[in-house]
């Protein structure tokens, strides 16, 4: 199996559908409710694992029972968490996650407190096929990117803002959220973002925009993928399962709009089903809405 170093934010999200996100000060109350594993490197490794591929987790969590509830879920859907680093006396992140009827999102995150992340186990993995990191530990994401560099391995940057310049320097391939890429350049289109980050820091660059579909660097110029036309139910962890499955396909050898291609059909299949990441696909599923949605 593909093994990817994931590395970033493990969390639990504790969820609640409502028939419209709340916008005043008052009680709301739902009968639709649950707590699902989150953190964009923990659902990525999941989306990975579910896909084929073997992932291994660089995360940081307290030994406490919200750690516990991390790990235990994500042991239970393959991913490695041998090397995760738990801190006495911290606190391990949480989310309190509100969603609409039209599957819309909005989150409040408790990143945690008194939380460490060890990096130097990384060198020590064999046999890694790419890398994947999030922005939220600066120093943590430039080891894992500096280690796929040296490796000659696609590495990849979840670009969430705020995105640190020197974390696009290090990256082979730099997956922006619409959000990253308007914290970068805010007063540029869209292809002359892509482009000056392209001039400027030397990586390929995309941007993912939900249902408009995604952006990306090609040969001469840059180019578009349409998203699949879906009715959405839950957008929870979406982009997450797109950067997993956009790593594994490239860490396979394919080329960079075929993986994009695969990352937004898994994001799709994510998007029609309710509870976070438990709706990203295996890669049965996966393979068979690719036959079913071919263009």
């Amino acid at each position: 199996m593909t093994l990817i170093l994931c590395v970033g934010a493990a969390v639990v999200d504790f969820v609640f559908h409502l028939d419209a996100l709340p916008d005043r000060a008052e009680k709301y109350g739902t009968d639709k409710a649950d707590f699902v594993g989150g953190g964009c490197a923990a659902n990525a490794s999941v989306a990975v694992a579910r896909l084929g591929g073997q992932a291994v987790l660089g995360a940081r969590l307290g030994e406490d029972g919200i750690g516990d509830m991390i790990l235990a879920d994500l042991v239970r859907e393959g991913v490695d968490v041998s090397n995760v680093t738990r801190t006495a006396g911290a606190r391990s992140s949480y989310s309190s996650v509100f969603i609409d009827q039209q599957g819309e999102r909005q989150i409040v995150n408790f990143r945690g407190e008194g939380l460490m992340l060890d990096t130097n186990w990384f060198a020590n993995l064999k046999g890694l096929g790419a890398v994947l990191t999030d922005t939220r530990r600066i120093e943590a994401a430039h080891a894992a990117l500096s280690l796929a560099r040296s490796r000659g391995i696609p590495g990849v940057l979840d670009g969430e803002a705020p995105i640190e310049p020197n974390l696009l320097k290090a990256a082979s391939h730099a997956a922006l959220s619409m959000q990253g890429l308007r914290s970068l350049h805010p007063e540029l289109p869209i292809k002359l973002a892509l482009e000056r980050i392209v001039r400027d820091h030397g990586c390929w660059v995309c941007v993912t925009d939900g249902p408009e579909g995604v952006w990306y660097s090609g040969a001469d110029r840059i180019e578009h993928i349409p998203a699949f036309e879906i009715r959405p139910v839950d957008t929870l962890g979406a982009g997450d399962v797109w950067h997993g499955a956009f790593a594994l396909a490239l860490a396979g050898g394919k080329p960079e709009h075929t993986a994009i291609r695969e990352a937004n059909a898994a994001a799709a299949l994510k998007c029609m089903t309710l509870g976070g990441r438990a709706g990203a696909p295996t890669r049965a599923q996966l393979d068979d809405f690719l036959k079913e949605n071919t263009k």
